[in-house]
């Protein structure tokens, strides 16, 4: 079979690393997306990665609790690269060669973010960790994750939640929730889905870059995905 996906951009939530716990990265969770990774790595795909923070810190909760907004979006960006190091830790540790680049500068732990530099680094088989989100405040991972997928010219955009795909509502919360197979990037922004922000969804369409939701709990729906899987649900024009 061939692949549909050579280039891919993984959104990680970093709630998604916390598992069953309350705070901080489950080493299990993270053992079991690095083996995830590794299959798509071992079939030729070239894998970009951008990962929140919310397990660590979010800066929007910080600013609600009367942090300054610019320090509490600084403070999240740099939970971001702690995630990122553990998460190249764990691939490195299973042979995958792992690199992160970093949007705001910290030579001492990774490498700064240049955009030839990370295509250099796919090209070599390598998986790129995007850390640091954009490096300015205000711009979520989400936008992140839009954003470098377009630099590196990523297929398509792959958004790893807990749930199998976008609803209508809630499905947790409600029992008749309905599932979208496919959607516009325009149905997204007028009903209100939380997928992930306005201003990455408006991103994505402007560029046309396909996005798909799917769950990455449940083993192989990312090695499905990059063969053209019918998985989660896909927001494209």
């Amino acid at each position: 079979m061939e692949l549909k996906y050579k280039r891919i951009l993984l959104k990680l939530s970093g709630e998604a690393l916390m598992g069953d716990d309350s705070y901080g990265i489950n080493t299990t969770v993270l053992a079991t997306i690095s083996e995830e990774i590794k299959e798509i790595v071992s079939l030729g795909v070239q894998v970009g990665i951008v990962i929140g923070a919310g397990n660590i810190f979010r800066g929007v909760k910080g600013a609600s609790q009367g942090m300054d907004r610019t320090t509490a979006d600084n403070m999240g960006m740099l939970a971001t690269v702690i995630n990122s190091l553990a998460l190249q830790d764990t691939l490195e540790r299973i042979g995958v060669g792992t690199r992160v680049l970093s949007a705001i500068p910290m030579r001492l732990v990774c490498e700064p973010y240049i955009r030839r530099r990370a295509t250099r680094h796919l090209e070599k088989g390598r998986v790129v960790i995007f850390a640091a989100g954009t490096g300015n405040p205000y711009f979520t991972t989400d936008s992140a994750g839009v954003l470098r997928a377009l630099e590196i010219d990523a297929d398509i955009i792959i958004k790893a939640t807990k749930v199998d795909g976008v609803y209508d509502k809630d499905p947790v919360k409600h029992a008749d929730a309905v599932k979208y197979e496919t959607l516009s990037y325009d149905e997204v922004l007028t009903k209100g889905l939380r997928v992930m922000d306005a201003a990455g969804i408006a991103i994505a369409k402007e560029d046309g870059k396909p996005i798909m939701v799917l769950n990455m709990t449940k083993s192989g729906n990312i090695r499905r995905a990059v063969y053209g899987e019918a998985v989660g649900s896909v927001i494209t024009c």
